[in-house]
């Protein structure tokens, strides 16, 4: 490995952006189908989908396969990429709107015509909820996007949000599969969720879920999520779980550790020493940065609980709970990486990068930022305001220090890496 002076004549945003890169990579669907393929059925191959990374996952899939297939898959406005046989459909993501809920009602009616013969393949990515949406009788789509985006604003963790999205939904928490059968179903995951539970992620549309409604309603309570009563009392028209439980098998196929694994690699390559904290953090942005820093301030200190020079990788989906009044602009890695350069600016031996791997933090163009304290830029003296106001986007972008990837046709969640020298 390294030592600290070598590392100190290091380009640190070419270290993190390698890093950042090297994730990006490992989370790629490319290749990921080749082992875990069904044997190919006497009937049709149907596959249906949907997810930031759906559009990838049809396209590698294709390539594996290598036999006729058939589908619809639906993902992010800009994110779709050529097939040859399986059609794709862009929506938007994270307010669901009427092209996702047209190109829902088509999946379910290709689910609905599938025979004992058939196969049915789903491919399930970060994004699904919204995209893939169909409300539960009683529920308006008006509905499902106020919900949505009370929940966006809440800071409610995804765990708790796709449990909402999935009691007012006709298609999520297995009713896709239901819907399938007697299809045999052949279900894959990229997973952006902490814990890589498959029922989670996209709300899980061909995983098997009980719908509570105290639990739902505790939730909305909690996080003062105000709905209509007509949607209230659709949340008891829908309690409980389908008698059925169609044949499905699930493979993750891509995970939040997959990419910290292949950053952990990477930074050995550079000959520095890589610390992995944790795949599945979650908590307020400002305040899992917060925790770092003082982890961070330990080390440069005390040399405690680790040595510099090192990285520290984490991944995971932190949340932002926006303020009434704040007119900023950003997503909780902007958010997170300003809080941890309030907490660090005053040491020179760090820099750090946050970025969403699906290529958008938040409701922006960039995928995350990076800063170099060594550089001696310090930013502008009312940073503390910027973050007050949410607006961790434009303090970055004066700074000349966002990340643009453009669609990166995966997603597994927040990458962080924190450089200390």
């Amino acid at each position: 490995m390294l030592a600290a002076d070598e590392i100190g004549n290091l380009d640190a945003e070419q270290v993190l952006k390698r890093l950042f890169g090297a994730g990006l990579e490992a989370a790629l669907p490319d290749g990921k189908f080749d082992h875990l393929l069904p044997e190919k059925p006497k009937g049709r191959t149907i596959v249906l989908g949907a997810g930031k990374a759906s559009a990838r996952m049809a396209r590698a899939f294709e390539d594996a396969w290598q036999a006729p297939c058939e589908g619809l898959v639906i993902t992010r406005y800009g994110h779709s990429v050529p097939t040859r046989h399986v059609r794709i459909v862009e929506a938007s993501h994270p307010v669901p709107d009427e092209t996702g809920l047209s190109a829902t009602r088509e999946i379910v009616e290709l689910a609905r015509g599938a025979g004992p013969d058939d196969l049915v393949i789903v491919l399930i990515s970060g994004g699904a909820s919204s995209l893939l949406t169909m409300p539960a009788e009683g529920v308006s789509l008006a509905d499902k996007q106020d919900i949505t985006r009370q929940l966006l604003r809440s800071g409610a963790p995804i765990g708790a949000m796709n449990t909402v999205r999935k009691a007012f939904s006709a298609v999520k928490g297995g009713k896709l599969a239901i819907v399938a059968a007697p299809a045999k179903v052949v279900t894959y995951i990229i997973s952006d969720v902490p814990g890589d539970d498959p029922a989670i992620v996209g709300s899980g549309p061909s995983i098997i879920a009980r719908n509570d409604p105290h639990e739902v309603r505790a939730i909305l309570a909690r996080f003062r999520i105000k709905v209509p009563a007509h949607v209230d009392r659709a949340l008891d028209a829908h309690t409980g779980g389908p008698d059925i439980r169609p044949e499905n098998i699930v493979h993750t196929i891509a995970t939040p550790r997959m990419s910290l694994d292949a950053a952990s690699r990477e930074a050995e390559r550079m000959g520095i020493t890589p610390i992995i904290l944790g795949d599945a953090i979650e908590g307020e942005a400002r305040e899992v940065a917060v925790a770092m820093a003082g982890m961070v301030r330990s080390i440069i200190q005390y040399k405690t609980p680790f040595v510099a020079p090192c990285v520290l990788l984490s991944g995971g989906e932190t949340t932002v709970t926006l303020r009434p009044e704040a007119a900023g602009r950003g997503g909780r890695n902007t958010e997170f990486l300003l809080a941890l350069f309030l907490a660090l600016k005053s040491h020179r031996e760090v820099a750090a990068i946050a970025c969403d791997t699906d290529g958008i933090d938040g409701t922006e163009n960039n995928a995350g930022a990076w800063f170099d304290l060594a550089s001696g830029w310090t930013g502008e003296a009312d940073a503390a305001a910027f973050l007050d106001r949410n607006d961790a986007y434009n303090f970055f972008k004066q700074a000349d220090r966002l990340v643009t990837t453009g669609p990166t046709y995966t997603n597994v969640n927040d990458f962080r890496a924190i450089l200390v020298r």
